[in-house]
């Protein structure tokens, strides 16, 4: 295997490094502080490719691959997670579900001014009754004789609801086929029809936007359909294949951020006359951060190689993902967990991103499938049982 990434691929992360670093990093505690959300950031970060890493260049983005992602992503990351969940949104939920569903009208319609930051996009499939239990939604689009749908029903915690100009909806459009009548929508939010709830005060990522949304007699057309009528479980599923690897790639990000702080805190910090990083109690954990960090990391960029393969071959790389999205959650919330404890009163404190990190990694183990649904889908592949 070889381990060289190449020049495209080292220049995306240098790209996104040298801007997490000068422009996310110095404001991430401002923007946790007052939840607001960073448009200009993002949209400086759609003009350098950034929000449409995999989308081709006729639609606005960058036109890369699986690993310049995965490389970006946990750039970004380290920086801060909540612009990197804004980020994930965008480039793996919903263009990632639209390049490879939607038709070229709507790929030139709805991709390219997400790609390139000029807009906000989103992805609607969470109900507040139904979260892990995908199939039990209750949103419903009822189809016309003109062949447009009505849409009635709400969805909840949708990542960047708040400012997004266009949204992938999962409604059901047929409750006596269950999975099989889930239907995917393009939603314009400026449409009559269309409201957004309050927006949620989160425990961590507080600066990435996420409230309820509601539809009142929406009226979808018939050319706002993605994919074909009844497939909208099946895309759904496919595209949170995709979306796990981002979300793995943001726990890698902030885990390293964690570990990183940490190697330095042991260094500098006396205790006993001499550096907290020389006893072995901690120097054990160091060796234990540094362990899990580099697993994350490996099998987060197998997952990501995975995906690339499956795009040549069609084969599905859903193991792969929960198992990069699963380790990497859980690594980076134990990571953080640590470097709050060697930090010990200052880790506490929010003089330092230590407490940050530690809050913002446990949404890793939870949104886009938690750890018991990644335990679970593991399972079912290896065995084949359901």
């Amino acid at each position: 295997m070889d381990f060289n990434f190449s020049e495209e691929q080292l220049q995306i992360q240098s790209i996104a490094r040298e801007f997490a670093q000068k422009r996310i990093a110095p404001v991430a505690a401002d923007f946790d502080k007052s939840g607001q959300f960073p448009l200009d950031n993002i949209r400086e970060m759609g003009k350098l490719g950034l929000m449409g890493i995999e989308v081709p260049a006729e639609y606005g983005g960058a036109g890369m691959d699986s690993i310049s992602y995965v490389l970006a992503m946990i750039e970004i990351a380290a920086a801060d997670c909540a612009h990197s969940t804004i980020m994930s949104v965008n480039n793996t939920l919903y263009c990632n579900g639209l390049l490879k569903f939607g038709s070229e009208e709507q790929k030139h319609k709805y991709v390219a001014p997400i790609a390139s930051g000029e807009a906000i996009g989103a992805f609607a499939l969470t109900e507040p009754q139904s979260g892990s239990d995908a199939t039990a939604m209750r949103c419903r689009a009822v189809k016309q004789a003109d062949g447009s749908f009505v849409v009635n029903g709400k969805k909840s915690w949708i990542t960047s609801g708040p400012v997004a100009k266009y949204i992938l909806l999962f409604a059901m459009s047929d409750p006596e086929k269950h999975s099989r009548g889930i239907t995917a929508f393009m939603v314009d939010t400026s449409r009559k029809g269309f409201g957004r709830g309050k927006t949620e005060p989160k425990l961590g990522i507080r600066a990435s936007a996420t409230c309820e949304i509601e539809f009142d007699d929406y009226v979808a057309q018939p050319d706002e359909v993605i994919g074909e009528e009844g497939h909208g479980f099946k895309i759904a599923m496919g595209v949170l294949d995709a979306g796990r690897i981002g979300i793995a790639s943001q726990a890698v990000g902030l885990a390293r951020a964690a570990y990183e702080a940490t190697l330095e805190y042991s260094r500098d910090r006396k205790a006993f006359g001499q550096s907290i990083g020389s006893f072995q109690m901690t120097q054990a954990k160091i060796a234990d951060m540094k362990c899990k960090l580099d697993a994350a990391q490996l099998l987060t960029l197998r997952a990501a190689w995975m995906k690339q393969q499956a795009a040549k071959t069609g084969a599905r790389f859903s193991t792969e993902a929960a198992v990069a999205k699963l380790t990497a959650s859980e690594a980076a919330m134990w990571i953080a967990h640590q470097a709050v404890q060697i930090h010990g009163g200052m880790g506490y404190s929010k003089e330092m991103p230590l407490e940050r990190y530690f809050r913002d990694a446990k949404i890793t183990e939870i949104y886009e499938g938690t750890s018991e649904i990644q335990r679970m889908v593991i399972a079912r592949n290896e065995t084949g049982l359901r």
